[in-house]
């Protein structure tokens, strides 16, 4: 008797919290079926968007990855990512610059693509290293350097972070400028017919001689010849290839083989890790945004 004198008042209170969640669990079904319709459909609008109007959504998309990351670190005070973020934004707004300047300079292009190839490599190499430290923490190894966990944790996401967002970033200026320098060259434009006439030992990336053959070891670079026939600098093709994100002969556009311009096994990965930095685009860009839309119909509707 005195057992269920006792127990009441819990069984009131544990009757009171089911009364007073009753109908979460319909909400939260609702929830999931309106982020997985708005997922699908954001998709579905994105992948129309890039295929009838690419240059818009690759402008767009190029300056979501801008500022997104920008107004969160901001509002989290992470004065690291800021500082970072403004000298690369001043160096690449210079390079920039100078790639959309009429008359084009002679030294700009092979300017502007080893500077944005030496960007590709450090945030590769940033990328990997961050990588490996998180891999190394999971494993323990961080503790034979006597290490604390979340130190080396915090150190190795925020490499990999660092290395994935200016590789993504640095992809997309590259893209943009290469597009602009094409074309003021003349030997490339969007309907494919070049204005110019180019040489056996001219680049057409660049407009530059080619100093050194094809069959020639280069000093400071060799010399590339595409199954088109068709030479360019190593800085130039590598550039416009693995950079710009060009997959055609800057001059004929005809496809370009990969796999003969880089035997290499160990430079194959960084087309793959290109095609990795063009996959994450999506998660940095659009994800938040959509995530936020997501949120404004629950508000709407009043699920939260």
């Amino acid at each position: 008797m005195d057992m269920d004198i006792a127990t009441t008042p819990l069984r009131l209170e544990h009757a009171k919290m089911h009364a007073k969640h009753k109908g979460h669990e319909a909400m939260h079904a609702e929830m999931v079926l309106i982020l997985i319709v708005t997922l699908v459909i954001a998709q579905l609008v994105l992948v129309q968007w890039k295929q009838r109007h690419p240059k818009s959504y690759n402008l767009v998309t190029l300056f979501q990855m801008w500022v997104v990351p920008l107004y969160f670190t901001t509002k989290l005070h992470w004065w690291r990512f800021l500082v970072t973020w403004f000298i690369f934004s001043v160096v690449t707004a210079f390079i920039s610059f100078r790639a959309t300047r009429k008359p084009l300079d002679c030294t700009t292009p092979r300017f502007v693509y080893k500077w944005f190839l030496l960007l590709y490599k450090i945030s590769y190499t940033t990328g990997i290293v961050g990588y490996t430290v998180v891999m190394f923490t999971l494993f323990g190894i961080n503790l034979i350097f006597r290490v604390k966990p979340e130190e080396a944790m915090d150190f190795g996401i925020s490499l990999l972070f660092y290395g994935l967002y200016y590789g993504v970033l640095g992809r997309d200026f590259a893209e943009m400028c290469a597009d602009f320098m094409a074309s003021t060259v003349g030997y490339y434009n969007a309907s494919g017919m070049p204005t110019k006439h180019l040489s056996d030992s001219i680049c057409a990336v660049c407009g530059q001689p080619i100093l050194v053959d094809v069959s020639e070891e280069g000093i400071i670079e060799n010399t590339y010849r595409l199954s088109c026939n068709h030479v360019f600098h190593e800085f130039c093709i590598r550039g416009w290839c693995i950079v710009g994100k060009k997959q055609t002969c800057p001059y004929c556009k005809e496809k370009v083989d990969l796999k003969r311009m880089f035997s290499n096994p160990w430079e194959r990965p960084h087309v793959m890790y290109g095609q990795l930095l063009d996959w994450l685009r999506y998660l940095v860009a659009w994800q938040p945004i959509i995530i936020g839309l997501v949120q404004g119909i629950n508000y709407i509707l009043g699920l939260e």
